[in-house]
């Protein structure tokens, strides 16, 4: 008898947050969970930091404009742990449903953009961070490390998750199709800013990179993609100007089949809604029997990637020779340190 392959019903989702309202948003996002357990959905996938939003404020001025907005961007930012995390948490356990939620993730005095895989069983499977935020995003965002670059096996496939414009990184998705990924999230914010003056920016460029990533891995790639809603245009675009560069919508949510055939897409650009399509891994040998970049379809004698997975600690404690450490306190450093390395990988 043939083997048998996973197939169920994967969701993305398309909507525009509470902006800057943790809660509120994790109320929308609770709802989106239990209509899409309710239609059957075993993985929900939501878009890049839709907790509590795409910080959009940064590309429609200077910086020092922007500054109005960061003490409340950190402050509804997610924090692990949280009594607003552990809603999320306990929302997959009841529903039954694995969920990939995109979030601005706060950890001390840092934001990093984040993407959290939540078990059925409401346990945590992974946690990332963007390795490398985009243009004026790092004017609000830290960096990721090697670690954040995993696949993760469940009983769904082998899963992993990037941001944006990792999907325009070679060796980044190279370290991705190399751990054998069968279910990739592709989280993007919206596709409405600078219309019409940058291209790079916009629908055609971002999905095509959603599909090559789905052709080239020769995985199912699920592509959520937030809208900019009415109520975000008037708190942040307070003059002309910026309501040319940032409009409503930008929702162009697709899922995609490994050999880069879409599956299901959203109705229209404003439209909120679960993009909903049934995955057959089963799909994936036959596309892998073609082309496998990472398999044989790769000359290793001609090119490789060098790719370093180890956590980036920040803060290591070690006893120098005449010095004495207290016990207590290195045993709690290594152990903070051990979690980090176990929550990232």
């Amino acid at each position: 008898m043939p083997a048998a392959h996973p197939r169920y019903k994967a969701a993305a989702v398309q909507a525009a947050p509470v902006f800057l309202d943790l809660d509120a948003s994790i109320d929308k996002a609770i709802g989106f969970i239990a209509d899409a357990a309710r239609q059957g959905v075993s993985l929900i996938a939501f878009p890049e930091t839709w907790l509590p939003g795409y910080p959009w404020f940064a590309w429609l001025d200077s910086p020092a404009w922007g500054m109005q907005f960061i003490q409340r961007y950190h402050d509804e930012s997610l924090v692990y742990g949280s009594p607003q995390a552990l809603r999320l948490a306990a929302a997959a356990k009841q529903h039954a449903i694995t969920v990939v939620m995109g979030h601005s993730e706060r950890a001390g005095g840092s934001l990093y953009m984040g993407q959290w895989i939540i078990g059925p069983d409401g346990e945590t499977i992974a946690i990332r961070r963007k390795l490398k935020p985009t243009h004026v995003e790092r004017t609000i965002f830290g960096e990721g490390d090697g670690s954040h670059l995993s696949v993760h096996a469940t009983p769904l496939g082998r899963i992993g998750a990037l941001c944006c414009w990792e999907h325009l990184q070679p060796l980044t998705k190279y370290a991705m199709y190399a751990q054998n990924e069968q279910v990739h999230v592709a989280a993007w914010p919206s596709f409405s800013l600078y219309k019409g003056g940058a291209y790079a920016l916009g629908p055609e460029v971002n999905n095509a990179a959603s599909r090559m990533y789905a052709a080239e891995g020769q995985c199912f790639v699920l592509a959520p993609c937030a809208t900019v809603s009415k109520a975000m245009v008037e708190m942040l675009c307070t003059d002309d100007v910026k309501r040319q560069l940032l409009q409503e919508g930008g929702g162009f949510t697709v899922i995609y089949a490994p050999d880069g055939r879409p599956l299901a897409q959203a109705s229209s650009e404003t439209a909120e809604e679960l993009v909903i399509a049934e995955l057959d891994l089963g799909m994936i040998s036959l596309a892998k029997a073609a082309a496998d970049p990472a398999g044989h379809y790769s000359r290793p004698d001609v090119t490789r990637l060098m790719f370093n997975p180890t956590p980036g600690d920040r803060v290591l404690q070690f006893a120098m020779p005449g010095v004495e450490v207290s016990r207590p306190a290195l045993d709690e450093a290594n152990a903070a340190a051990g979690a980090t390395r176990a929550a990232a990988g």
